[in-house]
């Protein structure tokens, strides 16, 4: 193993897209479509785990 890929620490982003999903399932719940607002939440948080790689990746 060389030396940077011992000394970097990658981000992570399926945090933010678990709550994404728990928060879209607790606003679907509210609004009377919790299929709808699990949908939008996963969304929201795959798009957010994505711009966290991509910034992940341009810190090299």
């Amino acid at each position: 193993m060389s030396d940077f890929m011992a000394t970097r620490k990658p981000m992570a982003g399926g945090f933010l897209w678990m709550i994404a999903i728990l928060a879209g399932a607790i606003w679907g719940v509210m609004a009377g479509n919790p299929m709808k607002g699990i949908l939008i939440g996963t969304f929201a948080g795959a798009a957010m785990a994505a711009a966290i790689w991509l910034l992940d990746r341009s810190r090299r």
